[in-house]
């Protein structure tokens, strides 16, 4: 847990970013959260629901991201592959703070080394 945790620490470094946890893909499970992460409970649904769409849709591929948009946030959920069950690294982004183009680049920079 010390480990993702500082790993969070690192996230909530990047400006405009105000909450981030890692949950489980499978059960919805927060493994660890910091800061403004309330809508990381809501990731593992969300996920579940653009996946269904998406194949639906005919999409057979991964789902790599998703972004929900609110008046003052961005919740942007990150899949992160680890040989099993993807994990899901989740966070909270202030729209008046930053640029959604930035963090999600410092977002797929955590990810990638998040479980490295």
């Amino acid at each position: 847990m010390a480990l993702l945790e500082a790993a969070l620490t690192r996230v909530l470094q990047t400006p405009g970013i105000v909450g981030a946890a890692v949950v489980d893909s499978v059960t919805g499970l927060s493994y660890a959260s910091l800061g403004e992460a309330g809508a990381s409970q809501d990731a593992h649904d969300v996920v579940g629901i653009a996946d269904t769409h998406l194949r639906q849709a005919g999409c057979t591929d991964e789902l790599e991201s998703i972004v929900v948009t609110t008046p003052s946030t961005h919740h942007v959920t990150l899949s992160v592959g680890h040989g099993g069950d993807p994990v899901l690294l989740c966070a909270t982004v202030d729209r008046n703070r930053t640029n959604l183009a930035w963090a999600l680049q410092d977002l797929t920079r955590h990810a990638d080394a998040l479980l490295a």
